[in-house]
């Protein structure tokens, strides 16, 4: 016993000298700031610039020491996600990283991370991957198999959909693999369905709608993004379609309205957060400082941003250090962190925590909530 009293002394010590002779921490940020999805990144840069200003510092040796997010563009491009992790760590000497929002992005960017031992904290990157074989990949959302399982589920008993069409967009590591997750469930249900495909960036659908509305489904499945989503829906009603539309937390962005218009009202999406879901004790109070700063209710990404910096800010003051493996370990032995979207817990030799789910759907122009499924 004596020894851990000696050892917790010598760590004490050793963080008021670190404490002594820091005048900042930086931490990187790295998202969509730019390009086909940049509403995903500017969402989680509003959810940051809350938190910093909620929290502006990090008490290390008992000194709050201020806390600087560096933040670059990675234009939701995987090479340019990979480079900005690069000069976030080389150049900008970052204790630890907050993003990429999407898988694809996110994979390329936690090779890098990973490579150079500094720990990366996504916020809603769900592709399973992302994580896999990797010690430095956190991240704040659940998993695709679990919202894969849980699209399938709820397309069987609740929408009785019997025959799904999926628009997989294939230049997407998320799309291919929500697709595949909900096929899997979906079969294993009973149901039948077909897939139909297109790339990120495409604006006539009408093609593969078509052919797809040939084939008579009653529902159509959307694991993409909130701009391809809109435009499938529009033209989908334009060609008759009348049955349920289905898509992922792709959809979660003002702008899937913004362009959808009233061709997306009664989309069904899961997602991770919503203002009035009770997800945890910390949810309330974001929601009120939130709408206190913008003038507008929080959404998803945001939040999730949000819950990123607090938990890298707390795995800094639990390890009393600016190391990145040291903060990397006090990520890893996160348990029941109150963040506003639910609480955090990673298991022993995994960044996934185990969190809840939020089912939305969009009626009368606006994105409303239908339920929360807890794991």
């Amino acid at each position: 016993m004596r020894k851990v009293y000696v050892f917790i002394a010598l760590v004490l010590t050793f963080a008021v000298v670190l404490a002594s002779e820091i005048t900042e921490v930086k931490i990187g940020a790295g998202w969509e700031m730019t390009g086909p999805i940049a509403g995903f990144g500017q969402m989680s840069w509003d959810g940051v610039k809350l938190a910093m200003k909620l929290r502006p510092t990090v008490r290390i040796g008992g000194k709050d020491v201020p806390v600087k997010v560096v933040l670059l563009d990675n234009k939701g491009d995987k090479a340019e996600a990979a480079n900005v992790v690069k000069r976030l760590i080389d150049v900008e000497k970052v204790v630890a990283i907050l993003g990429p929002c999407t898988s694809s992005c996110a994979l390329a960017a936690g090779a890098i991370a990973e490579q150079k031992q500094v720990p990366m904290v996504t916020n809603t990157a769900t592709n399973p991957l992302v994580t896999q074989n990797r010690r430095f990949i956190f991240r704040a959302c659940f998993i695709d198999p679990m919202q894969g399982e849980l699209l399938a589920k709820f397309a069987w008993e609740q929408l009785g959909s019997k025959n799904v069409a999926i628009m997989v967009d294939v230049a997407q590591d998320y799309v291919v693999g929500l697709a595949n997750y909900f096929k899997r469930k979906f079969a294993q249900l009973g149901g039948k369905f077909f897939e139909e495909y297109y790339n990120t960036g495409d604006q006539d659908f009408t093609a593969q709608l078509t052919d797809a509305l040939s084939k008579k489904p009653d529902t159509i499945f959307l694991p993409g993004y909130y701009s391809e989503i809109a435009l499938i829906c529009k033209q989908a009603r334009e060609l008759g379609f009348k049955g349920n539309f289905l898509a992922g937390d792709g959809a979660d962005a003002p702008e899937l309205i913004q362009i959808g218009g009233k061709f997306v009202e009664g989309l069904y999406y899961t997602t991770y957060f919503h203002q009035d879901a009770d997800l945890s004790p910390a949810t309330k109070p974001f929601v009120e400082a939130y709408v206190k700063e913008y003038n507008r209710r929080p959404d998803a990404f945001g939040a999730l941003a949000f819950d990123a910096y607090n938990l890298v800010l707390d795995a800094i003051e639990r390890a009393q250090s600016l190391d990145p493996v040291a903060i990397r370990d006090a990520l890893a032995a996160t348990k029941d962190f109150q963040g506003v979207g639910g609480s955090i817990t990673y298991p022993e030799g995994s960044g996934d925590p185990v969190k809840p789910a939020v089912i939305n759907t969009v009626k009368n122009g606006q994105f409303m909530l239908m339920t929360v499924v807890r794991p």
